[in-house]
């Protein structure tokens, strides 16, 4: 499975969860539950993404010898499942 595919399938089921978790009672188990796998879910999306950026540098490593302007100072993301999901829109039913 590829890392795309692997990150949508794991952004679908976070997805799910959270539309679940909305519907159980706040102090439930299985509100708990689901809270902790919706954690678990944002974890995997983090190594998953971490192991995909790593494999682009590695594959189109840049010389800073030769051109030091190509490094650009990135500030990182606020939150990384903000930023991954912010194109998604979750609908409660």
């Amino acid at each position: 499975m590829s890392p795309e595919k692997a990150i949508q399938q794991i952004l679908e089921l976070s997805a799910d969860a959270q539309i679940r978790k909305r519907k159980a009672a706040k102090d439930s188990p299985e509100f708990h539950s689901l809270a902790g796998a919706i954690a678990a879910y944002g974890k995997a999306l983090g190594l998953l993404v971490a192991l995909q950026q790593r494999e682009r540098i590695l594959r189109n490593p840049i010389s800073l010898e030769r051109d030091p302007s190509q490094i650009v100072a990135q500030k990182p993301p606020r939150s990384l499942w903000r930023s991954l999901t912010s194109s998604f829109q979750f609908k409660a039913n």
